[in-house]
């Protein structure tokens, strides 16, 4: 693709990586064959191909950001599906990423939907008071007919009809290895996940100590960003992952470290980008140590060694997040430690495709989320699986929604499978 950026517009590092993505775009419009708005919706400007137009647009006349291209960047799911089609290598992550940032500086949204924009980043990405508003959450959901916005709507009906007690487990401290200690893993606890189902934080510290590993919740992490950063809020979005770099570095420094372990696939996407986040500030060099060290539980998995288990007569249909398999690259990996560990894994038809979770996506555009997700709910029950695994906690939430197949984070089966308890939602 051909730009026009100025000399001087060069100068901004942000602009020059955006001029950079643009070039490597070729208007082929593979994209479009597994954008999940494109289908939806129908709309060019809803594709990825169309929003690279609007945001090229945009960046070059170095104008504010106007309410037809908010609009369509806004339907973005950052499902990232396109980057794993394209056969150009455009980065639509880092480019969109950019956009919004550039929208979030120079457009004024309605009053109503700053407020509520700015309660989602206020409020999410903090375990206590998200567990406080999923409580108030939960006693307003009977009058939810009364309330005409539908993303008000959305936020009361994410309330779980059971809100976990806070699990002590997720506090700092270290878990030793049972037996001999063969490698030392920060646990990422993450925000949102702790207020939700703390089943699979402690599942996962099970799991990694019974393999041999001494598991480090460090001190002073916390939310990794991710939240904020896809809603343009950067500087929120640096200062909760500065806040993770730091921690991680001082435990690195004072024990050693080899991996740091994520198990919401929407955070390890975003850890896993702290180098470009951070490649301006003088934490870079840190962030870049930790973005090396980040790793999915289910590649920790593969590296401890998965001991190898009998059948467990459990058919198994595994949704694949897409932050896990366009944004980290991981697809295989899951399944395979799941039929290591005895269970019959089956995946639905067009598993590339997007649930409709997507961080706060659900919230601030139910419509086509809830088409999203009642396509995918169809195809999850069409084969008829007995459980539903997950590698992240929105989805999870997302899928579970909308069907009455218990949906377990995969970490929690194969913490069954090697030892430890039945996952809850099984009964």
């Amino acid at each position: 693709m051909q730009t026009t950026f100025t000399p001087e517009q060069l100068q901004d590092p942000g602009i020059a990586r955006a001029n950079e993505i643009l070039r490597s775009c070729v208007h082929c419009g593979f994209c479009t064959a597994t954008c999940p708005t494109y289908q939806v919706l129908g709309d060019e400007l809803d594709s990825p191909r169309g929003r690279i137009y609007l945001i090229k647009d945009m960046l070059e006349q170095g104008r504010p950001a106007d309410a037809q291209t908010v609009k369509h960047i806004d339907r973005c799911l950052s499902c990232l599906a396109c980057m794993t089609t394209c056969p150009s290598g455009v980065h639509y992550m880092h480019l969109v990423d950019h956009a919004r940032a550039h929208i979030e500086k120079t457009y004024r949204r309605p009053l109503f939907d700053r407020v509520l924009r700015a309660v989602l980043a206020r409020v999410i990405p903090y375990p206590g008071r998200f567990r406080l508003a999923l409580l108030g959450a939960k006693m307003m959901k009977p009058f939810g007919f009364l309330i005409p916005d539908q993303r008000v709507k959305a936020m009361l009906a994410m309330a779980p009809k059971t809100i976990p007690p806070v699990s002590r487990n997720d506090d700092a401290q270290v878990f030793p290895a049972l037996g001999e200690r063969r490698f030392r893993v920060a646990l990422m606890t993450g925000c949102a996940q702790k207020a939700l189902n703390t089943d699979i934080n402690d599942a996962t510290i099970r799991l990694l100590r019974r393999l041999g590993c001494e598991v480090v919740v460090a001190k002073g992490q916390g939310c990794c960003g991710a939240l904020t950063h896809h809603m343009g809020k950067e500087a929120l979005a640096h200062t909760s992952a500065g806040a993770n770099i730091r921690a991680w570095m001082t435990e690195k420094r004072a024990g050693g470290l080899d991996f740091i372990a994520i198990n919401t696939s929407g955070c390890g996407t975003t850890v896993k980008d702290y180098g470009h986040m951070f490649r301006l500030d003088p934490l870079a060099g840190d962030a870049a140590v930790v973005a090396g060290m980040a790793k999915d539980i289910s590649e920790i998995l593969v590296a401890v060694g998965l001991p190898k288990g009998e059948a467990k007569g459990l058919r198994v249909a595994y949704h694949a997040a897409c932050s896990l398999q366009h944004g980290q690259q991981i697809k295989s990996t899951p399944k395979d430690l799941l039929k290591r560990a005895g269970f019959e894994v089956v995946e639905p038809a067009d598993s590339h495709l997007c649930c409709g979770s997507a961080g706060t996506y659900n919230l601030l555009q139910p419509e086509i989320s809830a088409e999203l997700k009642r396509r995918k709910v169809a195809t999850l029950e069409a084969k008829a699986p007995q459980v539903i695994a997950a590698g992240n906690i929105g989805c999870m939430m997302q899928i579970g929604s909308g069907t009455g197949i218990p949906v377990v984070h995969t970490v929690e089966l194969l913490d069954w499978a090697t030892g430890g308890p039945k996952p809850r939602a099984l009964g």
